[in-house]
């Protein structure tokens, strides 16, 4: 937890017991709202150069950079490649259990971890950068708390359990897309098409005119009243706070992620397109963003779907 400023130490505050670096690290830990983001960001790097790499890999192993989908063909000889890395090897296990994934053998075992952690790194990539005004939120109501005197927990524990939600969502998509690798027989990295890709970009477009789609974007638009409202001062409070707002956050995102099933998964083009959609939707005002998406993303199904059916 947090220590509570308050007024009984004459030195609280100034840390002149310290030296300068003491007294630099004993602030930013006082006020956690800028180390909190750092470390978001950190991880959102890391995470995106993971992707990256894994990416590369599947270009160079696939024998071309078209299988990943559309636009990869364009930035494929930009993308990192390490052979022997961790990323190079699920990248190897994601295609070598392309038909195993298909068929729901127990070799696609080792192929299913891997996609879990390709989704894992995504929805790191994707969602952390749309959860820091949330996190920054929390961290201005602790800090204003800590100030009353009042028992905060750190910001950390909040991310923690935001990023649990997405953490069980990884695992339910990597599921979706080895049951849809079943059902389309192909590989688990390259685009599925035809009627298939129709329907999952039907689903995702209708999905951005529901209500549902609506209450979770204002939740996640309006992070203060839900921080303030439901307040919490012990750790296990904080975390499940987390997540309550990665729920909020799924229930706002998980069709537009499985746009990536019909795009490719290793798409990074339309990964860096869809975060930038999502952070304007999040961080914007209205419906306009969201229907216009919606609609765009329907129509393309429909003709995908109509072109498929006839």
């Amino acid at each position: 937890m947090l220590t509570p400023r308050g007024n009984t130490d004459p030195l609280e505050g100034r840390f002149d017991r310290l030296d300068r670096p003491g007294r630099a690290i004993a602030g930013l830990a006082r006020r956690p709202l800028w180390p909190v983001l750092a470390m978001v960001l950190l991880t959102v790097a890391l995470a995106w150069w993971f992707l990256l790499e894994m990416a590369g890999s599947v270009a160079i192993l696939e024998g071309s950079a078209r299988a990943l989908g559309p636009g990869m063909s364009v930035i494929a000889p930009l993308l990192p490649i390490e052979p022997g890395s961790f990323a190079a090897t699920l990248a190897d296990l994601c295609l070598s259990g392309g038909a195993a994934v298909g068929r729901l053998a127990v070799t696609s075992v080792p192929a299913g971890l891997a996609l879990f952690a390709m989704w894992l790194a995504m929805a790191a990539a994707m969602m952390l950068p749309t959860a820091a005004p949330m996190i920054r939120t929390y961290a201005e109501i602790a800090d204003t708390a800590a100030g009353r005197g009042e028992p905060v927990v750190h910001p950390l524990m909040l991310t923690a359990g935001y990023l649990a939600v997405w953490a069980a969502a990884a695992a339910l998509f990597a599921l979706v897309q080895i049951l849809v690798g079943r059902f389309a027989d192909g590989s688990a990295s390259t685009p599925v098409g035809g009627a298939t890709a129709g329907v999952i970009l039907l689903v995702a477009g209708a999905y951005q005119f529901t209500p549902l789609k609506e209450a979770c974007l204002s939740k996640c638009r309006n992070p203060f009243t839900t921080l303030f409202a439901r307040w919490r001062t012990t750790t296990p409070g904080v975390f499940r706070l987390g997540i309550e707002q990665g729920l909020w956050c799924l229930g706002c995102c998980w069709a537009l992620m499985l746009i990536m099933l019909a795009v490719g998964s290793m798409n990074v083009v339309w990964m860096a397109a869809l975060t930038v959609f999502t952070f304007v939707e999040k961080t914007g005002a209205g419906r306009v963003t969201t229907r216009a998406g919606g609609a765009i993303v329907a129509a393309w199904g429909a003709v995908l779907l109509g072109a498929a059916l006839t």
